[in-house]
């Protein structure tokens, strides 16, 4: 068994996560692994736990809060490229 280190909480199912960076962490939900490893949007500050956006080096959730922060790459972000499908 292993203990989560966001929870706290010894689970036998507990897992690791190792980062392109060299870190190993571990976890017993993908709710802590979330909460310890995912960006949070640097406009409306929720976790980024799809796909997001950077833009000049910064997280956001979607392209709204791209364009929103500001910057001036923000503004050509869009969350969807090309016609509507239907």
């Amino acid at each position: 068994m292993a203990i989560c280190e966001v929870c706290g909480n010894d689970y036998w199912m507990s897992f690791e996560v190792h980062t392109v960076g060299g870190n190993v962490h571990v976890f017993d939900s993908i709710e802590c692994a979330a909460h310890r490893l995912a960006p949070i949007c640097e406009h409306c500050r929720c976790r980024v736990l799809g796909h997001g956006v950077e833009v000049e080096g910064r997280f956001f959730c979607c392209g709204h809060c791209a364009r929103s922060s500001g910057l001036s790459l923000g503004t050509e972000i869009r969350d969807a490229v090309g016609a509507h499908p239907g």
